[in-house]
């Protein structure tokens, strides 16, 4: 049984936190029990807490389940060490079910799954596709769920800001009680800086503790390989225009001795704690399909958080920028490569991911979906 839901989220959710979506037929084309141990386990050495997946990233929660419940795993990490999250109502790439019977045999099938009695945080997953009175009949499914104890946390995801915050007001309002957090992606990057500059404070006026920002490189546009292609093919929804300018910064980086990748997640990293307050928590959600890139993408993200005694602490002596292995002259470079890549993305900087943004910014709209 969960333990009490006295203590806000934004007082158990570490700044970094691993995301299983690297653990699907969506980002690689052999997610495997034997890598996924692998990864679980070095992540965790290396300090991590936290885990994001869903129900849609098939088959991440089966995996997640046996590893977690490996003898030599669950041997080392009690279940109360860790935070397990995970997401009800998205069913496929082309069908969402917010039903409350949906929900329930969901967050069940879940439990079972990650082989489980409680779920830390169950999100309704991706909003946008469904009528916002689904997704409010949902919470108040989940809140059933908070009262009877498997669930301690509930919250929202998607990508549209504006849909986001106005569902989490009007739960709000309905329930007498906010979200506990908000998870969005690809809007706190290199690309896209919109979760910021219009996302927080919404969230913040809602009520929303928490905030975890998702695809830091934009679901793999960020890197020198290109958009990620796993089995379900090449499903990502950034044009062709967009594709370029990224591998034209991917190239301007790596003439300057770094890689985009690195860079992308370090300036994700940034942002979320230079934002973070102990009101409104933002956490970033990091890939990692193999043990090397685990160790990269931690090495990585040492340059701007903090780890003691093992594991990861927001910053508290107001150098959020620096890290365990952080330095000025780490920053400063960072801050002329970051200037030098958004120059190149030129009309493509911020430009929406989706065509269900109600609100767009200085770039061109993409007229698909995932």
């Amino acid at each position: 049984m969960a333990a009490p839901r006295s203590t806000p989220l934004s007082q158990i959710l570490p700044p970094l936190i691993l995301g299983g979506a690297g653990f699907s037929y969506q980002l690689t084309p052999n997610p495997n029990p034997t890598r996924t141990r692998e990864v679980l386990s070095r992540a965790f050495e290396l300090g991590l807490r936290a885990i994001d997946t869903s129900s849609y990233y098939e088959p991440s929660e089966e995996l997640l389940g046996d590893a977690l419940s490996h003898p030599d795993f669950a041997s080392r990490y009690r279940r109360e060490d860790y935070v397990l999250m995970t997401k009800a109502g998205r069913v496929n790439a082309t069908k969402s079910d917010y039903s409350p019977e949906w929900i329930r045999y969901s967050v069940a099938r879940s439990l079972q799954r990650l082989r489980t009695s409680y779920l830390d945080v169950v999100f309704c997953h991706d909003i946008e596709f469904v009528a916002e009175e689904s997704v409010l009949q949902a919470i108040g499914v989940l809140l059933e769920m908070v009262a009877a104890g498997t669930v301690r946390y509930i919250g929202i995801s998607g990508y549209p800001i504006d849909r986001l915050a106005r569902v989490a007001r009007r739960a709000r309002d309905l329930y007498g009680r906010p979200l506990d957090v908000i998870q969005n992606w690809a809007q706190m990057t290199l690309q896209n800086d919109r979760l910021e500059r219009d996302g927080l404070q919404a969230f913040k006026d809602a009520g929303v503790c928490c905030v975890c920002s998702a695809s830091p490189l934009a679901s793999g546009l960020l890197r020198e390989e290109g958009v990620p292609i796993g089995s379900l093919g090449d499903w990502h929804p950034a044009p062709q225009g967009l594709r370029k300018a990224a591998h034209a910064a991917a190239v301007y980086v790596a003439a300057q001795g770094d890689s985009l990748a690195p860079l992308a997640l370090r300036y994700a990293l940034r942002r979320a704690q230079q934002t973070s307050t102990p009101e409104l928590r933002v956490g970033t959600i990091m890939g990692g399909t193999s043990v090397a890139e685990v160790e990269e993408n931690i090495t990585t993200a040492l340059r701007v958080l903090r780890r003691d005694g093992g594991l990861w602490h927001w910053s508290l002596n107001g150098e959020p920028e620096l890290g365990t292995t952080g330095s000025q002259d780490h920053l400063e470079t960072d801050r002329g490569l970051f200037a030098g890549v958004q120059q190149l993305l030129g009309k493509w900087r911020n430009c929406s991911l989706s065509d269900d943004q109600e609100t767009q910014v200085e770039g061109a709209v993409v007229q698909t979906k995932l």
